[in-house]
């Protein structure tokens, strides 16, 4: 005999069956909220935001100046194959009396008369009080210049790193001494020419001796303590003696600032154009991201273009290197010191936590301040702002900037022109360029800029910035 059963749903079966519309389908009825196209380059550009920046109508901003005297300090560069150093010969014109000698022949002979030398980290290259009779070029390292500090004990008075020189008035002739003692404070190599042998190349070379006679004769003429053409003043005096008669001379060829330019076509189809701008304007956001991508380039230029950024424009005797590779509180407080009114310390976000870690190891309170709306770090007052734009090297260095800004301060400024045709931002113009035979779109987009460094102290960069985290910490 069999027994029929009715067997029983379970008892979440009704549970399981399906009650009200999905949302995998409603969503087919549904309005997306979408978000406007994102941008991961876009950066705080904070130094483009802070330059003062001035209309130049011309196109051109001419930098007139009191005339300087100082022939030229600047930095060589050397050519190493193997162990072997060679300067190179064109480079020597950054001498103080061989600059704007373009005699190669003379230059390449005068190279080959410098000897290679090693020091070890302390060991002296000059001695004050001892005879100046050689001209040093430092390829690699750091040297210290030591001098009598004001309680009689021995004092850093500069420091010398790669491509400085010193000794380059010994081609003058005059005998002189030293009057600071040059030590290596990292193992160095240095090129050293002895005087003997610049007369021996002079010899040969008439116009090589008569042009640094000349620029030794010039470098003679009073100046100020900014290398200036002195402006000759009485004071203090009484009675009616005769007062000195005097002019302000100015250079006669000033530095003129052309505007630069970053382009670009944007191409937009005429499909996309007229089909596809809900709830966004295609065009609009084509035209935004390009833009954010120009004035990226923009405060890239501003810092590395080799013609007017600030790192190639920073004057030699503004450029000072770190003393112990991080960046310390000692070394921004030199930089801060090399000029009046400092408003705004540029760094690497890299080069800002090498600070902060220097600072707390010294156990310095790394202050901020409240500036336009931000909290940001700071040093003695003066802001410390992030610029992705200046480069760490692959051997993990960077360059801190320090500014003064403003024409009215003889600052740093940034040049631009206003007005352009079809312009959508100050200095910024998007040109039609018309309809190709694809019916793609075209607009020329355009931005215009420069800028100018006013006067050299305006300007000042701490280098040889050592960025990367000590093992252990």
């Amino acid at each position: 005999m069999s027994v029929e059963t009715d067997i029983a749903p379970p008892a979440d079966a009704a549970e399981r069956e399906q009650q009200s519309l999905g949302t995998a389908a409603a969503r087919n009825l549904a309005t997306t909220t979408k978000s406007v196209p994102q941008m991961q380059e876009i950066s705080s550009r904070w130094l483009t935001r802070m330059l003062p920046w001035v209309h130049v109508p011309g196109g051109t901003y001419r930098v007139n100046r009191r005339l300087t005297c100082t022939i030229g300090d600047g930095r060589v560069s050397f050519v190493k194959t193997g162990a072997q150093v060679r300067v190179v010969p064109a480079e020597l014109c950054e001498l103080p009396l061989l600059r704007g000698f373009s005699d190669g022949d003379a230059l390449g002979a005068l190279a080959e008369r410098f000897e290679q030398r090693e020091y070890a980290a302390g060991q002296v290259l000059v001695t004050a009080g001892g005879p100046a009779d050689h001209v040093y070029l430092v390829a690699h390292g750091k040297v210290e210049q030591l001098g009598e500090g004001p309680y009689g004990g021995e004092a850093v008075v500069g420091l010398l790193a790669d491509g400085d020189t010193f000794g380059g008035h010994v081609l003058a002739g005059a005998d002189g001494t030293w009057d600071f003692t040059a030590r290596a404070a990292t193992a160095a190599t240095v090129l050293a020419l002895p005087r003997s042998a610049y007369e021996a190349v002079a010899g040969r070379h008439e116009e090589l001796h008569a042009h640094v006679q000349q620029a030794g004769s010039d470098h003679g003429r009073p100046t100020n303590r900014s290398g200036e053409a002195a402006i000759a003043l009485s004071s203090g005096h009484v009675g009616e003696p005769d007062l000195p008669r005097t002019f302000v001379d100015y250079e006669l060829a000033p530095r003129e600032y052309e505007l630069s330019v970053a382009q670009t076509v944007l191409r937009v189809h005429t499909r996309v154009a007229d089909l596809y701008n809900q709830p966004m304007n295609q065009t609009e956001q084509q035209l935004r991201l390009t833009v954010e991508a120009l004035r990226e380039r923009q405060e890239y230029e501003l810092v590395n273009n080799r013609d007017f950024g600030l790192l190639h424009n920073a004057d030699y005797g503004q450029r000072i290197s770190t003393h112990s590779g991080p960046p310390t509180p000692d070394d921004l407080d030199e930089l801060l010191s090399m000029r009046r009114g400092t408003r705004f310390l540029f760094a690497h976000p890299r080069a800002i936590a090498a600070f902060g870690r220097e600072c707390n190891k010294r156990g310095v309170y790394f202050s901020s301040v409240d500036f336009n709306g931000h909290r940001l770090p700071a040093w003695r007052g003066v802001p410390i702002l992030p610029c992705g734009k200046i480069p760490v090297s692959q051997t993990r260095t960077s360059t801190i900037i320090a500014m003064r800004t403003g024409e009215e301060d003889q600052g740093v400024i940034g040049l631009f022109q206003t007005g352009l045709p079809d312009e959508i931002e100050p200095g910024l113009n998007a040109r039609f360029m018309g309809v190709n035979e694809q019916a793609v779109i075209a607009y020329l987009v355009s931005t215009y800029f420069s800028a100018a460094v006013l006067v050299p102290d305006a300007l000042g960069l701490l280098e040889n910035v050592e960025v990367s985290r000590p093992s252990g910490s």
